[in-house]
């Protein structure tokens, strides 16, 4: 049950948020005719979920720090299938693998490769968490107001605050709601940029007893359009999030992440999990 509160706070980032840089520059009043912050984040939102039932798969590199790695810094080959993500570890903390923690990943994924239905099983939480993410990006425009959009660079920019007014249906909104934050918009392709945010106040759920996510808790997300593609697709390139708190039992809520994912490449979208994985152990 604690899981479900960080992860409407902290997955809000790679899709609404799921969470690339503004870009340098003074900010400047955007041109009247780019409309108003609502109508901006609203046509914002009808193009990712558009582009969410057109996206293709790829392999990319990730270098990640998190609970997840222990604290280490994990650079993996990760390739996306319509099942979940498979990833072979190629160096921690800088350092190449040792032959025998090599075998150990090749037997992991030759793991994945006998049951590909426990990996389908075990990637599904996290694929329902990505799902949960873009539902809760629906409440923008009724959760949240904005200020005035600001143009730097090619994005428009957006902040963004609760709305005193809208009741949270939900634990999740709950939470989601407390957050403050910005946004930038690509004000050419009307695309999701880069967001961040941060709770200015604790968060308590059922008065403190069930969850309370600490103030300052944060998260941010840059998301960017690949290069190497003939129709370019926005691809997630930054994660970083640091979610504090405790639930039922001060039992500890938090997700520390630091990821950024480079060298993307399209690949087919019917890849079968064995194939994914002769693909993610190749040089």
């Amino acid at each position: 049950m604690a899981k479900i509160y960080w992860v409407a706070a902290c997955s809000m980032l790679p899709l609404m948020l799921a969470l690339p840089s503004s870009g340098v520059g003074a900010s400047t009043a955007a041109p009247r005719e780019a409309g108003s912050a609502q109508q901006i984040v609203a046509t914002m939102l009808a193009n990712e979920n558009v582009a969410a039932l057109h996206k293709g798969r790829y392999a990319y590199l990730s270098a990640e720090r998190s609970d997840r790695t222990g604290g280490h810094l994990w650079t993996e080959k990760v390739v996306e299938t319509n099942v979940g993500k498979v990833r072979m570890l190629l160096a921690e903390d800088g350092a190449p693998l040792s032959a025998e923690r090599i075998a150990q990943e090749r037997g992991r994924l030759a793991g994945i490769v006998a049951d590909p239905a426990a990996f389908q099983r075990k990637e599904q939480a996290l694929k329902d968490d990505e799902a949960h993410a873009r539902t809760m990006l629906t409440l923008l425009p009724r959760a949240f107001l904005f200020g005035d959009v600001r143009a730097q660079g090619g994005d428009l920019l957006i902040d963004f605050r609760p709305n005193p007014e809208y009741e949270p249906q939900s634990l999740e909104e709950r939470v989601l709601h407390g957050m403050s934050g910005s946004m930038s918009i690509d004000a050419k392709a009307m695309r999701l940029h880069h967001i961040e945010g941060r709770m200015p106040t604790d968060v308590s759920i059922g008065y403190g007893l069930l969850a309370t996510i600490h103030a300052g808790s944060t998260f941010a997300t840059s998301r960017d359009p690949t290069s190497n593609s003939p129709t370019p697709e926005w691809k997630t390139t930054l994660i970083d999030s640091a979610i504090d708190g405790k639930a039922i039992l001060f039992k500890v809520i938090a997700r520390n992440e630091h990821a950024e994912h480079s060298n993307f490449i399209r690949i087919p979208s019917d890849l079968s999990v064995a194939q994914a994985v002769a693909l993610a152990e190749q040089p």
